[in-house]
């Protein structure tokens, strides 16, 4: 294994998509500015399919450098050749970019995986290794309430353990909203021997039919009771976010109380919901 990378006092981190429209990117620009406030260790922005944001990831990184935050690229490998990759890499290693997030990604539409030489996001991270040595400090994805399409729990974990030994620094989990999902995960890693941090991924609940799209897509659990709440507020917008800011601050506060390394927020490019769960936290 590599060294452990740490936060220091830092416990906050954030994740953007690349917006599409200038008028997006000129909001992000101000959101950005927003959430500075919070002091967050990077912000880390995603990568579309077989490479489809690539242009956007680049620019997207540009901009939160410019702005003084840390910026960490996401790179997904599944539908790209080895080559292409090793062209990113130099081109962040050429940036001074000393983080990066290494994915398996989705397939592009209309190839198959037998199409992709790189299958799996140890295959990335071997190949990061291997062509940048020690450059990278590598972020990985784990999933506690396992990935959609693994088999079993064991099998994902396995997967998980050979990210981490190819030489991965620190993780970040999907989002949850069930600590004990959490524990229970970094409790099954550590009894394998992973002793990277692993920080807890969480989305703000401002929109139920949304979050509950997303989850379905991606395997994230949302408790029936959260669920059912949720649903009884029908289109009362602002109960639905009062009551998802309660359910996360409380969420967020058991996790920093626990012991857990470190929140990354899945922004969905919104500044207020991540800055009022935080202000709720330091008020504690």
């Amino acid at each position: 294994m590599n060294r452990i990378e740490t936060e220091g006092s830092r416990f906050f981190s954030l994740e953007y998509f690349p917006p599409r429209e200038q008028s997006a990117r000129e909001r992000l620009v101000e959101t950005t500015k927003q959430l500075l406030e919070i002091d967050p260790a990077y912000i880390s922005v995603t990568y579309g399919a077989g490479g489809s944001t690539r242009e956007g990831t680049e620019d997207t990184v540009q901009m939160v450098s410019n702005l003084g935050c840390e910026a960490v690229p996401h790179l997904a490998c599944v539908g790209s050749q080895p080559e292409a990759i090793r062209e990113i890499l130099d081109s962040y290693q050429a940036k001074g970019i000393r983080r990066i997030v290494a994915l398996r990604g989705d397939m592009p539409s209309g190839m198959g995986l037998a199409d992709s030489p790189l299958r799996n996001a140890v295959d990335l991270v071997r190949l990061i290794r291997e062509h940048s040595g020690d450059w990278f400090s590598i972020k990985v994805a784990a999933y506690p309430e396992m990935h959609p399409q693994a088999e079993s729990f064991d099998e994902d974990l396995d997967h998980f353990v050979a990210k981490v030994n190819a030489g991965a620094n620190m993780a970040i989990t999907q989002y949850f909203y069930n600590a004990d999902a959490y524990w229970d995960f970094v409790d099954r890693a550590q009894a394998k021997g992973v002793t990277i941090p692993i920080v807890a991924g969480i989305m703000p609940i401002t929109n139920y039919s949304k979050l509950a799209r997303f989850s379905k897509m991606c395997g994230a659990e949302i408790p029936r009771w959260i669920a059912k709440r949720l649903e009884s507020y029908g289109d009362d917008v602002q109960s639905i976010r009062d009551f998802g800011h309660e359910v996360v601050s409380r969420l967020c506060d058991d996790l920093r109380r626990g012991g857990a390394p470190g929140i990354h927020f899945y922004t969905l490019n919104q500044a207020e919901p991540v800055l009022k769960i935080c202000r709720a936290l330091q008020a504690q």
